[in-house]
């Protein structure tokens, strides 16, 4: 059996709490950091609608807890079950993007401190989804001592990419979507029977439309908010050609997992990242069939359960 906990721990920023959940077995052993796991989700959807969303009544974070781990995800500050900046309830055009890489990894850092001193560990393994797996890898090179391995799950490199014109300064403080430019987004690049022979058209529906639930004004609006510090530093990185983080710093073992019909963190990227891991304990990469860039709320998601397992087991 499976017992779940969540905790409402501080933003670094001192305003707003976050959603940090726990799921472990009931009969759970003394804490070990081998086997402690915390998930950071990507740039649009949070933790507790990706890793912790249930599918045939088990989400992946029921996987982790089931195989053995002490299994965490975070809501980063205006995702999913965590606080919404104030300004949030305001105009986008009137404040700057909110929620940035840096300020997403100081609120990781908050996270892996609290379960560090709860747990009595020296360590954690880090999951990054998407832009996730910007901020943990950052975090892994700016706190090499609290990162035992690190997961990229759609990893996100934009090594070679040309600028696309777009600033900072009309990006706005965050963004919306709704349940209909979700269910666009997930097929992207794919033709009709492609996309319905990895995931259903109901299931997408049925998660796009509870993802977008999760936003407090959804009820009066139909749209999911969400903010915008990642398109900044998308569009610096893009426009300057610097890299997002340092992957030479990173210390940890690392795996790069990805769908080969990712459109979005592309096999390509994941490859060009690979090979600037020139410190990383160990490294590898994996291309996991028939899967897209939501690859964890896919068919083939059993898969994707299984080389991360083997890789944080190892």
């Amino acid at each position: 059996m499976i017992e779940k906990t969540d905790h409402r721990i501080a933003s670094h920023c001192g305003e707003g709490q976050l959603l940090l959940r726990n799921k472990r077995l009931v009969a759970h052993g003394t804490p070990q950091a081998a086997k402690t796991v915390l998930f950071v989700h990507g740039a649009t959807y949070g933790s507790t609608d990706t890793v912790d969303y249930a599918l045939e009544d088990q989400s992946w974070l029921d996987v982790l807890a089931s195989q053995g781990f002490d299994a965490w995800c975070l809501d980063l500050l205006g995702y999913g079950q965590s606080d919404r900046p104030t300004q949030m309830d305001q105009p986008a055009q009137d404040h700057a993007p909110l929620v940035d890489t840096a300020f997403a990894v100081a609120d990781v850092h908050q996270a892996v401190s609290h379960i560090l001193r709860l747990r009595n560990i020296q360590g954690v393994n880090l999951i990054g989804y998407s832009w996730g797996t910007a901020i943990c890898a950052s975090y892994a090179g700016q706190y090499p001592q609290n990162v035992n391995k690190l997961v990229l799950h759609g990893a996100l490199w934009l090594e070679g990419l040309a600028p696309t014109g777009q600033t900072a300064d009309n990006i706005g403080a965050y963004r919306t979507v709704d349940a209909a430019s979700m269910m666009t987004r997930w097929a992207i690049g794919l033709e009709a029977n492609d996309i319905n022979r990895v995931v259903s058209e109901e299931a997408r529906l049925g998660w796009c439309e509870q993802t977008v639930a999760c936003d407090p004004q959804h009820a009066s609006t139909g749209l999911l908010r969400a903010p915008t510090g990642v398109m900044k530093d998308y569009a610096q990185c893009r426009e300057s050609g610097a890299d997002w983080y340092d992957p030479a710093l990173i210390q940890a073992s690392v795996q790069i997992v990805v769908g080969a019909w990712d459109a979005e963190t592309t096999p390509a990227q994941g490859q060009r990242l690979f090979e600037r891991l020139t410190h990383a304990v160990t490294k590898q990469m994996t291309v996991i069939g028939d899967g897209t860039h939501s690859l964890m709320l896919e068919k083939n998601r059993h898969q994707l359960h299984g080389v991360v397992a083997q890789f944080l087991l190892s």
